[in-house]
């Protein structure tokens, strides 16, 4: 896959979950242009070109980020605040996709900028479902800057 394509940028370290959001997205025919990372620090070292993707070209940011907020290393309320407090980042639609149904977890995602936050279904078929309208959704409907 050419890095400098990439629509959807997923960070999610349960194998399952990253196994299930994939095939979800398949399904839609959006997992074409899919980068998947396990953790913060990884997904910090893909948007910012460094470490194991020192090289990516920037210029050709995600077309949307989904997020888990329980990461190792640098958790994804943290990665959601720099991506949200870069110029060149901040427009990226971010949607976190969590288990986490904590009340304080949607506040501050919501005060840190995101743009949905959805609590991952149990069931596979619900999940199928959710990411596969997010995909539809966030790559095909939705108008942010520069995608004309």
């Amino acid at each position: 896959m050419n890095n400098n394509q990439v629509e959807i940028l997923l960070v999610e370290d349960n194998p399952n979950d990253a196994e299930m959001a994939i095939r979800a997205l398949k399904k839609q025919n959006l997992a074409n242009n899919l980068v998947h990372v396990e953790d913060g620090e990884e997904a910090l070292d893909f948007l910012f070109a460094k470490g194991k993707f020192a090289g990516r070209q920037t210029a050709k940011a995600p077309k949307i980020i989904l997020l888990d907020l329980k990461l190792p290393k640098i958790d994804g309320l943290e990665v959601l605040k720099i991506i949200k407090e870069t110029n060149n980042l901040m427009h990226i639609p971010v949607v976190v996709l969590t288990s986490s149904k904590e009340e304080k977890d949607i506040i501050e995602s919501y005060k840190l900028g995101v743009n949905s936050y959805i609590v991952k279904p149990v069931d596979f078929d619900k999940f199928v479902q959710a990411v596969g309208n997010l995909g539809l959704y966030w790559l095909l409907l939705n108008q942010s800057p520069g995608s004309q």
